[in-house]
Order: C-alpha cells, then structure tokens, then sequence
C-alpha cells in the first residue's frame, strides 16, 4: 500500500498534481493570441535576398514590402494590403500603396533597375551575349489610352487593351533591363530602340545580340549592322527567297542528325541551316495534329472562303469551285520537306555549332515571361494609370530578380527545389512573439521548422 503510494506521487503509474513547469507552460499557451505568431518566411528568405542583392538601400519600406509580396503571395495591390495585415500586422492603407506606385516610377525605378543590372553583371563576369524578346501585358479593362492599345495578344486576349513588353537578359536568364510600348506597336520596331537605350544606359561592350524569327526584318538587319552590332536571329527559312529556298532544299535531303550548312547572302549575312531528327517528328506531329482539326472543321462545314490564308495549317486548304474547301495535298506533301530544318541569319564570325548552341539558350527569355506571367502574376494588369502600370512592370522586374537569386543558389548547392516550391515553403515559417513572466520586453523566437524548410533558410543565410 505504501509503495503504491509512493508510485503515484513519484509518477511512476499515475501523477496525480502537474509540476509547476507544466502549469506555466499550460498558462503560457492559453495565453496565446493569433496576433502573437507572424508568418516570418518571405521576409526570411526573399527579405535576406532583397537585401542581398542591394535593394535594401531604396529607403522606402512599402517597397520592400509590395516586392517580398509579389513573391510570396502575387496577388492585386488591395489583397497586398490585406496581406501585409494579416501576415505582417502592417496595417497599410491600399491608397497609400498606390500613392507610393505613383512616386515609385520617378524615384526609384532608375536605381531598381541599375541594381539589377549590377547584379547581372556580377553574377555573369561580364556581358557579352544578350537574349531579347517581347511578349504582351493585357488589362481587365475595355477602356484604351495612349499606352494601353488593342493589338496582336500573345496572351490570346484580343479583345483587351494591352502593352507590349521588351526584355533583355543574359545568359541564364539573368536580368540586363527592360522596356514598355504600346500595345499597337509592331514588335519588330522594339528591338534597337530598347538595345540602344539599356546598352548606351549602362555602357557595356557591345554584345552578340540574339532573338527569334519574329524579330528578323530588312530594317533590323540594317540597323544592327549599321550601329556595329553581331546578331543571331532566327530565320523563317521558308519565306527566303526562291532561289536560296532551291538551294537549302537541295543541301538539305543529304543531311543526318545534327549537321549543319551555310549559304551566303546578298546582305553580307550568313544563313545557318541545321537539321535534327527530334525537330522533324515535332514538325510532322504538329502538322498531323493540325490536320485533323482542319478536317473536322471542313466535315462540320464551318470552313468557308475567308478561312483560306497563310495563317498556320489554314495555309494547306484550298477552294474547290466556288464554295467548297477541302485540304490542298499536294501544299502537304511541299511543306513535308522542311522537317526537321530550322535557320539562323547571323553576322557573326561563329562556326555553325557555336550559332546553334547560342540560339538554343534564348529559351531562358521565354522561361522569364513564364516566370514573370504564371508565378509572379504579372498579368492581368488592373492600373489604368502609366505611372501606376510602370511601377507595376518595376516590381516585377526586381521580383524576377531575387527569384533568379534563389534559383541560382538553390543550382549552385544542388538542391532539389524550385523557387516555386520555396515560395510555398515561406507560407508557413512563423514567429511567435511574447513576453516573459514579470517584465515588459517583447521577444521573439521563430518556431521550429521541418527539414525542408530548415535547408532553404540555410542556403539563403550562408
């Protein structure tokens, strides 16, 4: 009976009173208000970047704060607000925020994108190959301005007014600068304008500039040439002129997997022809799979006359009489011949191989507008302001930045993550703010994280 007794006190079987420590700890705990505890990860890890990469001398907070947004949590500028509230505790006013986007353009935006331009330059050594493209912005308004035009959408929104957004990036993808158009303006006529203005902006050596097809025109080609630039631009081989397209047909029916030929042009350029068996099935697949949509249309009758132009598969339809379509195979049969042929136009003094392998890495361009369209929700654009539409494209821009930072070390440490999946991970790193029994400062401890988001925090704070 004594031993019994004794078990229970001691704990052996049953505790029977709670230790001062649990009553405290319990006490501590009940105390606890939501207010207490802070979501800490985007500041943790995309405020140690921002602040890594230089933007942390732009002194005004509401920067800091909209950029670390946008990475962590991209949404409109009223859900922003409400997110700096609920996750930061900052109780902003969304006009305040749209006073500062009014201010941003003239204050900082020069000095954000020389940081980033810095940035880039350090991370590269130097800068001696830039990618350029241009995609389209659109709005959720009907209402056009002087910026805001209807135009030819690469985001399919034809009905939307929009801007056309030129970017140049180096190798890998790293940031160089940016520039906006109307939404009207042929993308054709950004190219020079927006290389000459960064290039002469930051004084760097002129590089190897490279783009893709769209670009290719007469008067681009001249304006490089004539400003001293070396191009790489991708060419629409089928659009040459009948003789050359003779002669790359010709060359072409003796080639195997990754050879190449050239032809001198008039212009003093060279047309670089390579052949691959992975772009032919890719050519015959889209063409097949074309097809079959043509031939459903013209068996529901929907294709009429007007159907009949050069725009994609509709170039192989035909008028049979006055009012029948049906697909022209012998167009079919001519088109089978350019499988697996793609051409590059350059003034450069590259072998073959060095022109190709530098093309292939203007992918990197169309990776930042994936980034900048889908993960940091760059569009659709809600301002209807151009100051407020700049700082917007501003934002973005230095987002991409710190996202590129993350991408890079998160390469360079061989890990396993992308920047997406570490933006979710900073949702839920939190900080718990309190104080201790007896005194009147306020501490702060960050809780315990899994392994996961353990090695992210360690990679960014090394």
């Amino acid at each position: 009976m004594e031993t019994e007794a004794r078990n229970l006190l001691t704990g052996n079987q049953l505790r029977l009173f709670k230790t001062l420590e649990e009553t405290a700890v319990e006490n501590f705990l009940q105390d606890l208000s939501n207010s207490q505890i802070h979501t800490i990860g985007p500041e943790l890890i995309f405020g140690a970047l921002f602040d890594r990469i230089g933007f942390g001398i732009i002194p005004e907070e509401l920067f800091r704060h909209i950029t670390i947004a946008r990475l962590a949590y991209p949404v409109s500028k009223l859900k922003t607000a409400d997110y700096l509230y609920r996750y930061k505790g900052i109780a902003i006013d969304v006009q305040r925020i749209y006073r500062f986007l009014d201010r941003l353009n003239k204050k900082y935006k020069e000095m954000a994108e020389k940081i980033a331009y810095e940035y880039t330059k350090k991370t590269l050594n130097q800068i001696s190959v830039v990618f350029y493209d241009m995609t389209t912005l659109y709005f959720e308004s009907e209402n056009e301005d002087d910026l805001r035009k209807i135009g030819f959408s690469k985001d399919g929104k034809f009905q939307n007014p929009q801007i056309m957004l030129g970017l140049l990036v180096g190798q890998n993808g790293y940031p160089i600068g940016y520039d906006i158009f109307s939404g009207n303006t042929f993308e054709g006529h950004t190219l020079i304008p927006t290389l000459k203005k960064i290039q002469n902006k930051y004084s760097f050596a002129k590089p190897i500039v490279i783009a893709d097809a769209g670009l290719l025109s007469k008067d681009n080609i001249e304006k490089l040439k004539v400003e001293k630039y070396q191009f790489i631009i991708g060419a629409r081989i089928k659009n040459e002129t009948d003789r050359i397209k003779k002669e790359i047909l010709k060359k072409a029916r003796s080639l195997t997997d990754g050879q190449t030929f050239q032809i001198e042009k008039p212009d003093q350029t060279r047309l670089i022809v390579g052949y691959s068996d992975k772009r032919r099935k890719k050519d015959e697949y889209n063409r097949k799979k074309g097809i079959r949509k043509l031939e459903q249309r013209i068996g529901s009758g929907r294709l009429t006359k007007e159907s009949i132009n050069n725009r994609g598969y509709n170039k192989f339809l035909e008028l049979v009489g006055e009012i029948e379509v049906e697909l022209n195979q012998e167009k079919i049969q001519e088109d089978k011949k350019w499988d697996g042929l793609k051409g590059y136009v350059t003034n450069t003094n590259l072998k073959p191989e060095e022109i190709i392998e530098n093309y292939k890495h203007l992918w990197q361009i169309e990776k930042a507008f994936r980034i900048s369209k889908t993960d940091l929700k760059v569009r659709p654009i809600y301002h209807f302001r151009k100051r407020r539409i700049e700082a917007h494209i501003c934002i973005a821009f230095v987002a991409y930045t710190i996202w590129k930072e993350l991408e890079r070390l998160l390469t360079e440490k061989k890990i396993d993550m992308s920047p997406k999946r570490a933006a979710e991970l900073t949702h839920n790193m939190y900080e718990l703010e309190y104080v201790p029994p007896n005194t009147d400062e306020i501490k702060k401890i960050i809780l315990k994280m899994d392994p996961e988001q353990e090695t992210l925090r360690k990679i960014v704070n090394s």
